[in-house]
């Protein structure tokens, strides 16, 4: 399916061209995170080791290198990336593929699937803060600036460089998202060609590829060994984007973009890192050498301030990508039922994907320019970064595992032979990011478990209302013959009657011949449901069922990366016989108003909460995109 998937990405826009078109962009988007790692990644390692000597240094470099081999080459590239959901990848995209693997929604893969995406926004927080802070640190090197650039140079710059580009989010990125292939294109060649002189004076930085060094280096250090895992982690820290942008680029250009081109210039940067340090060691002739920032100090003066220029670009590329892959995990997560409705804004005519969401927006500016005023430097923040990614890809090759066995029909051996080792190296990662719990690692953490708080409130809540609607309102085919029976006043045109549920008789219709005793000539019963796709054929969109003479029932199925519209799936069903005209509709929607019962079937708190999620979503006519024009709104109190 993945291979179907990218061959199409290449043929849909003519071949040849469109693959590198689609590879230049996956060098923009998707190897933005993981590329501006080198800024920070080996000097917080080396910082780890306890020591600026020839082992450690040779072996952080090892382990740097075999880390981007085996979690992101092997494991992403080579493994993951076939796992895709109708060429579509990401957490929530592997939690919607096992479902349908399994059959149904599992505690299982429903408490992965919120984890993975809960641990995401924690990740979506602090790359924003980390990657522009270490670029905007790299003044520092500028000897000329030295004395100028302060902490609160550094943090005001930062802070105001991240404002902007919040701020500018409303306006979508179509219009600068073209230079964002080119500009980072530039940038893996600059870290390449400025690694390439220190691995030609210190050659010996070449025998770090084997493995041996690092092995070694873990061996002798334990304990040591263990914290500077946590720190090389960062090297691969992006790595869920490979797999999460899938959808937007094609299977083919990401592995090809990553294999002969950001993978051979970050081990070409890693190398150069090693070796100015093993340089700086030498020249100091056995004496202490202090832990430095090894990327910008390698770098020849005269091309600091261009470079610095350079990575701050690099770093705002690598913050919008996560932005927007916040945008479009939030979208998936309203889809799947894990999030109440909120407002989405497209940004572009011409790309689905590219939408904005208010108060996402909103939450992720407040939280990235809290994090940078509390920990004020990326030295800091590192502390806190890795966590929430090694949780995410625990969870990530867990539900791989599910889909290997249940889909894939890989027998047992087989499975556990793949999955195992993979899923033991994410483990020994995360344990190792754990020994940060107390100096940052919490931070992730916390936003992780506030999100895990706050889907399961909403999805058990919601599930509470479903059963309640299921007993309070009768089948619709036990009301048809009432309905048929009754003498109401019939009047002319359509209505359309919104419902979670299609099979029961909508309260907006029972209060409407309640109150005001009427019925219309014709009348569709229309529930909107989220399939486990990304995206569903228009043909296949809608499913009719002739209840009556005079009613309809209709089922819309949207894919998770889809924003319904509801008017015009029904105006589409006119080519399939049914008669009715949407500006002459009235669409009738339940308004629920929720009041606190003496036994809530919640937990105390979670009823207090989904009461306010409910208050603040999103309004269904806006969400389903129904004329307000047209709408008649019927309430209802229901107590939880």
């Amino acid at each position: 399916m993945a291979e179907a998937q990218g061959e199409t990405a290449l043929t849909r826009g003519g071949g040849r061209g469109r693959f590198w078109t689609l590879a230049l962009g996956s060098v923009g988007v998707v190897f933005g995170d993981i590329g501006t790692s080198p800024l920070y990644a080996f000097r917080e390692a080396l910082g780890q080791a306890g020591g600026v000597r020839t082992e450690a240094v040779m072996g952080v470099v090892s382990l740097a290198l075999w880390a981007l081999i085996l979690v992101v080459t092997v494991k992403y590239v080579l493994f993951l990336m076939r796992a895709d959901n109708n060429g579509e990848g990401g957490v929530l995209s592997l939690a919607a593929l096992s479902e349908a693997a399994v059959g149904r929604r599992t505690p299982l893969i429903f408490g992965l699937g919120v984890v993975g995406a809960a641990l995401f926004y924690g990740d979506a927080v602090i790359t924003p803060a980390i990657s522009v802070l270490s670029a905007v640190e790299g003044l520092r090197s500028v000897p000329a600036l030295a004395n100028h650039v302060t902490e609160g140079v550094v943090i005001g710059t930062s802070i105001a460089i991240l404002i902007g580009l919040f701020l500018v989010q409303s306006r979508g990125t179509g219009g600068v998202g073209r230079w964002f292939g080119p500009i980072c294109l530039v940038w893996f060649v600059a870290i390449a060609g400025i690694g390439l002189p220190h691995i030609v004076s210190q050659p010996q930085v070449l025998t770090a590829i084997s493995p041996h060094h690092g092995i070694l280096f873990l061996l002798h250090h334990q304990a040591v060994g263990f914290f500077v895992l946590g720190s090389v982690f960062l090297t691969v820290t992006g790595a869920e984007a490979l797999f999460a942008d899938m959808g937007h680029f094609g299977r083919w250009p990401i592995q090809a973009s990553w294999l002969f081109f950001v993978l051979p210039m970050l081990v070409l940067n890693y190398l150069g890192q090693g070796g100015f340090a093993l340089q700086q060691i030498a020249l100091a002739h056995g004496g202490a050498v202090e832990n430095a920032d090894w990327f910008f100090q390698m770098i020849p003066v005269a091309l600091r301030v261009p470079m610095v220029v350079l990575a701050t670009m690099a770093t705002v590329i690598a913050s919008q990508a996560v932005i927007t892959g916040a945008f479009s995990l939030t979208n998936q997560a309203i889809q799947l039922g894990y999030l109440p409705r909120l407002t989405i804004l497209r940004t572009s005519e011409t790309q689905a994907g590219e939408i904005y969401i208010p108060q996402i927006a909103l939450l992720l500016a407040i939280s990235v320019v809290l994090l940078i005023g509390i920990f004020k430097s990326s030295s800091n923040l590192a502390h806190a970064y890795g966590l929430a990614v090694t949780g995410t890809m625990v969870v990530t090759t867990s539900l791989a595992f599910i889909v290997v066995t249940r889909q894939w029909r890989w027998p047992m051996w087989g499975a556990l032979a793949l999955i195992a080792p993979l899923l033991a190296i994410d483990v020994v990662f995360l344990g190792a990011n754990a020994l940060k719990l107390f100096s940052g690692g919490f931070v992730p953490l916390a936003i992780g478990a506030a999100l895990v708080f706050l889907m399961v409130t909403w999805t058990r809540g919601s599930d509470l209302i479903r059963r309640k609607v299921e007993q309070d309102t009768p089948p619709i085919e036990d009301m048809l013959p009432l309905l048929a029976s009754r003498s109401v006043f019939r009047a002319p045109g359509t209505a359309v009657f919104l419902t979670s549920d299609a099979s029961r008789t909508p309260g907006s219709l029972l209060h409407n011949l309640k109150h005001n005793k009427v019925l219309h000539q014709s009348n569709l019963i229309v529930s909107v449901e989220a399939g486990p796709t990304p995206r569903i054929a228009e043909d296949e969109r809608a499913e009719i069922e002739q209840l009556s003479p005079d009613f309809i029932r209709v089922r819309l199925t949207y894919g998770y990366m889809e924003t319904p519209n509801v008017p015009r799936a029904l105006a589409a069903l006119r080519r399939r016989g049914v008669r009715m005209e949407i500006m002459s509709t009235s669409f009738f929607v339940g308004r629920r108003t929720f009041v606190r019962s003496a036994h809530s079937s919640l937990p105390p708190g979670m009823d207090r909460l989904y009461m306010w999620l409910s208050k603040n979503a999103a309004d269904p006519i806006d969400f389903f995109q129904i004329p307000p024009g047209r709408v008649v709104e019927m309430g209802t109190q229901v107590s939880i």
